[in-house]
């Protein structure tokens, strides 16, 4: 049976595509030269591209993403547009036009990625006009959410051009017809094996049938968005025998908020939040809507949008990074995993998961099936990161903030860290000289002392030791200030 992929409207095939192949080199092989290549990391966004997603309001969401990363056979069955296939110089599409009569192209290399960008926030459909409220810096009058653009980097500083496009695009026309595509499901996973000169990429079409490849090729590599093995493929020339993709997996794609009716299932039956591990950042974001505020003040601080709308929370908790931005989060909400394999599956507690750098409990024929965070949720929180940049930047320092505070006393508190140490880890000594005690500034002070020595610190590019252990009692004591000024109070 053929692969194929439907790109801008016709079916192209993947057969006899070397399995590590980028989207974007194939689709360059094949003439289509608008997205490009800037950095093969997914920094830069002009590589970008729409692809049609299961939407969260409506049937079909087109979701841009980084063509540099996702290996071709991720793609097989999916339909896909690039720059080409939104308009040509004789019709240009209305992002087009915008940006070209606005100024918005100078070199023009980045261009057909911002494009790309641009229009699949131009087919968002909550996408509104706020009403009656001023814009802040980051939205336009017409709703556009200038963290669409996050991922997309301008070589030739053009950005107010570029924002001014964004924010004069109207609503599409009823005749538009990619905007009439959305009201229709997008293609279904498609069961995929390719097999090229000795590597092999799968995408199984169960979960199950995922379980029983890990047992017999522990080795397979598990891609879901690859935003991180993407970059090992592209800079460092990694080549897995075998590919598996878990993204599109139903079973790893489950939602829940609030007390979970089934029984009798591992981590069921709870008050609790479950989250699917191949559910991306950006699903999670719109599924989520601002109840979990601690995710909320997060999403917009992990990388850019083109990376969120590919990366997913299995897949973060998975590498074992000790600066990923969720597991300080996820420790600070006390969060627990589902880890899947032919043996069964059992739940483990995030602050027991990581054991050594980049190393966790997870058996190597084990994956992520579920994320669990307990309700109900603590009343004070907050994320704190510390980069050189203040979007789309790697941590120096990240913490989180979990903490009940009941008449002025702290009832509790759990505060997640990432790049102190070899693993993200809970400040269990933070946390002990807050608990029981009231929320002041002088337990604050004291407490923000012994935050101060959590961790292990290392002097490296991004920071030294001796600035990390200052970031980390300075943030105590910022969160103390936002705390108060949440109440009103004076400090």
């Amino acid at each position: 049976m053929s692969t194929t992929i439907k790109v801008n409207g016709a079916d192209l095939a993947i057969d006899g595509v070397p399995v590590h192949t980028t989207v974007l080199d194939w689709l360059r092989d094949r003439g289509l030269t608008g997205a490009k290549e800037g950095c093969a990391e997914g920094e830069c966004g002009a590589c970008s591209v729409l692809v049609a997603r299961p939407g969260i309001e409506q049937p079909t969401d087109w979701i841009a993403i980084n063509a540099c990363l996702i290996p071709v056979g991720s793609l097989d069955g999916q339909e896909i547009i690039t720059s080409e296939g939104l308009g040509t110089s004789k019709n240009l599409h209305p992002v087009q036009e915008e940006m070209a009569v606005r100024g918005g192209s100078q070199c023009g290399f980045c261009t057909p990625g911002f494009v790309c960008s641009m229009a699949a926030e131009y087919y968002r459909s909550d996408r509104t006009a706020p009403a009656g409220e001023p814009c802040d810096h980051e939205h336009g009058p017409n709703g556009f959410d200038l963290h669409a653009l996050s991922g997309n980097l301008c070589r030739c500083t053009g950005y107010r051009p570029i924002r001014d496009a964004a924010y004069a695009l109207g609503d599409p026309d009823a005749d538009d017809a990619l905007a009439a595509r959305r009201s229709s499901p997008p293609p279904p996973p498609a069961a995929t094996r390719l097999a090229v000169a000795g590597a092999e990429f799968h995408r199984p079409a169960s979960l199950d049938d995922v379980l029983g490849l890990l047992a017999d090729r522990p080795d397979a590599r598990i891609v879901a968005g690859s935003t991180d093995a993407g970059v090992e493929v592209n800079l460092r020339g990694v080549r897995a025998p075998l590919v598996v993709a878990v993204d599109r997996l139903a079973e790893l794609r489950e939602f829940s908020f609030g007390p979970d009716q089934a029984t009798g299932a591992v981590g069921r039956g709870k008050n609790q939040i479950r989250i699917g591990a191949a559910l991306t950042l950006s699903e999670i974001e719109r599924l989520l809507d601002g109840r979990v505020p601690l995710l909320g003040q997060m999403f917009p601080q992990f990388a850019s949008r083109l990376i969120r709308n590919g990366a997913t929370i299995g897949g973060n908790l998975g590498t074992g990074s000790p600066i990923g931005d969720t597991p300080p989060v996820l420790l600070a909400l006390d969060a627990s995993l589902v880890l899947a394999s032919s043996r069964g599956e059992r739940v483990v507690a995030l602050a027991d998961y990581f054991t050594g750098y980049r190393q966790t409990l997870k058996a190597p024929d084990e994956l992520i099936r579920a994320i669990l965070i307990p309700l109900p949720l603590a009343t004070l929180t907050a994320f704190h990161k510390i980069a050189k940049r203040r979007f789309d930047d790697i941590s120096s320092v990240a913490v989180g903030y979990c903490l009940d505070v009941v008449d002025g006393v702290v009832r509790q508190a759990r505060i997640g860290l990432g790049g102190v140490a070899a693993t993200p880890l809970r400040a269990t000594a933070t946390e002990e000289a807050l608990t029981g005690r009231p929320w002041t500034e002088r337990t604050v002070r004291e407490a923000a002392a012994v935050m101060a020595a959590e961790g292990t610190p290392m002097d490296d590019h991004r920071a030294s030791a001796s600035y990390r252990s200052a970031m980390l009692g300075q943030s105590l004591l910022r969160f103390y200030a936002q705390s108060l000024a949440v109440e009103g109070i004076s400090a």
